[in-house]
């Protein structure tokens, strides 16, 4: 089974291709992403590395974690699984606000 490993603190200049190459030392690599901001294009300085094996996975852990990357000490560990989002797991509940505080303020009156 494939696993999925979450690569941080990387270098802005780091491209899919680069993060590839570099954990293909210690695995077969299926893919390789780099998160960016979808509105910039820029990176969002963290990604994640799917590795073919177990042992893949592993040895890139032991080999890359705390290590450095484009003159950065990245992190490197298993990914969380993403979790799924209802209206109960985000607390739930009528909440009313919408922002404005409606009160006295402070400093009001001074104008």
């Amino acid at each position: 089974m494939n696993k999925n490993l979450y690569v941080g603190n990387l270098s802005y200049k780091i491209s899919d291709d680069d993060l590839k190459a570099n954990f293909s030392e210690a695995g077969e690599v299926i893919s390789a992403s780099i998160i960016k901001d979808k509105f910039t294009g820029q990176s969002k300085g963290f990604g994640f590395v799917e590795m073919k094996t177990d042992e893949g996975a592993t040895e890139a852990i032991k080999q890359f974690n705390n290590g450095m990357l484009d003159g950065k000490a990245i992190t490197v560990n298993e990914a969380r699984p993403k979790k799924e989002f209802s209206a109960g797991a985000r607390g739930g509940g009528n909440r009313s606000g919408g922002g404005f505080n409606r009160g006295p303020r402070s400093g009001a009156g001074r104008y």
